[in-house]
């Protein structure tokens, strides 16, 4: 929903190109590597906690944008915070399925979780450009803010902040090891 909205902001199509298409892909390719490196140090669990929230905030850059109105320099920075943040959870959404796919069948189950995931990004996304509509901009990333939530709030039975990896065997793999 950010391309329409900034382009009902009155930014161009070529200003918004750049942004995104520039200093965007950079802020992922950075969220990526940083994402990497941090979650090497804090574990798949305390990633999905942290970039979690981080990802929740970003929407932060989009709300102070409607209500300041076309500024260049919000612009750059609500695209670059929300393309980093974006690139630390694609990191840890990427692992986190990893960790749950049995090792013989990788392939087969990483596509199948991902599509769930991706079924229900673009379900819940469908009605997106009507409630912008209804809510005005302001209010719609805050709405996403709190759309957020639901997934956080089930970390805590997913992905324990204080849970030590366990190694547990999975079916298939005892003679592989």
């Amino acid at each position: 929903m950010a391309n329409p909205f900034l382009v009902e902001m009155g930014f161009t199509k070529s200003e918004i190109g750049a942004i995104q298409g520039g200093m965007g892909f950079i802020a992922t390719t950075v969220g990526v590597l940083a994402g990497g490196v941090i979650l090497n140090k804090i574990g798949i669990n305390r990633g999905l906690w942290v970039f979690g929230i981080l990802q929740l905030l970003s929407n932060l850059g989009y709300y102070t944008l409607a209500i300041a109105g076309k500024n260049n320099s919000l612009l750059v920075l609500a695209i670059n915070i929300e393309n980093f943040c974006a690139g630390l959870v694609t990191v840890v959404s990427v692992a986190y399925l990893m960790s749950l796919c049995n090792h013989r069948f990788t392939a087969t189950q990483f596509a199948l979780f991902s599509s769930l995931m991706a079924v229900s990004r673009d379900i819940l996304s469908a009605p997106a450009g009507q409630l912008a509509k209804t809510t005005g901009w302001s209010s719609f990333f805050l709405i996403t803010i709190v759309a957020a939530l639901p997934g956080l709030l089930l970390l805590p039975f997913v992905a324990p902040w204080n849970s030590r990896l366990i190694s547990v065997p999975k079916p298939g793999l005892k003679d592989e090891i």
